[in-house]
């Protein structure tokens, strides 16, 4: 990874990490990815999604495009061709293009004349996320003139433990009920909130550092500030307190 597309992934790590509302880090990635892999446009898919349901987004200068299309076109994108099909059949997540999966297909196909259509494109790049099943989330990068390169499809997978990051943040935050005022006035920050998350689910120093990729001294250092913003002094003791404020959520036995 060059100098410049380095600095431009650790300023979208930063940004994520910093980011409070769930709804906003994927549009956030969106903004940058397809720059940082050598495309044009992205699409990306979350959640349980189908042909019909499901949450998915775009990149900025698709947005338009995409706004326009009916809903046999959007259900024709919308199933993956010809990635689905690809991961469902093997566990590899390792990120390839149409043309690689489909050969000569994929340029006749009606996703591919769709595409050219809509976006003036012809070739895309899957990169889904590393632990995603079936139905496989992740996203696609979309550009015209030549198929990605190796060194782009290596690039491509270097980026993945970023995605798989930002989507377990987006996941932690969802499951944030609406804070009351007296929460508001905690003003934890989104990685204190993340770990105070993972605390509620009885992870230990080690295994929050793991999950989120730091050390376990910076873990204890998030607790020590979570501990003093709650006035409290222990684990048990600190989710019990950010339940009742609304901080995390109760047990499904509470």
């Amino acid at each position: 990874m060059g100098t410049t597309a380095y600095e431009r992934v650790l300023s979208v790590a930063v940004a994520a990490l910093h980011e409070r509302d769930a709804d906003r880090l994927w549009p956030l990635l969106a903004a940058e990815l397809p720059v940082l892999c050598g495309g044009d446009a992205l699409i990306y898919k979350l959640d349980n999604w189908n042909e019909s349901e499901g949450t998915l987004g775009l990149s900025p200068g698709a947005a338009t495009e995409f706004a326009a299309l009916g809903a046999e076109d959007t259900a024709l994108l919308r199933a993956g061709y010809p990635f689905a099909r690809h991961y469902a059949d093997r566990p590899d997540r390792a990120p390839v293009t149409a043309r690689r999966v489909a050969g000569r297909c994929w340029a006749g196909s009606p996703t591919a004349r769709l595409l050219d259509s809509v976006l003036d494109v012809d070739h895309v790049l899957g990169v889904p996320l590393p632990q995603s099943t079936t139905p496989v989330t992740g996203c696609m990068v979309y550009r015209s003139g030549r198929d990605f390169t190796d060194d782009e499809l290596r690039l491509a997978e270097q980026l993945q433990p970023l995605l798989a990051a930002v989507e377990q943040q987006r996941q932690l935050l969802r499951r944030l009920s609406t804070p009351s005022e007296e929460a508001a006035d905690v003003s934890l920050t989104p990685r204190e909130t993340t770990v105070l998350l993972l605390l509620g689910d009885a992870l230990t120093a080690v295994s929050i550092g793991r999950r989120l990729g730091i050390s376990e001294r910076t873990v204890h250092k998030h607790i020590a500030n979570i501990y003093r913003k709650l006035g409290t002094h222990d684990r048990v003791s600190t989710v019990l307190h950010a339940q009742r404020l609304g901080l995390v959520p109760r047990s499904v036995s509470q």
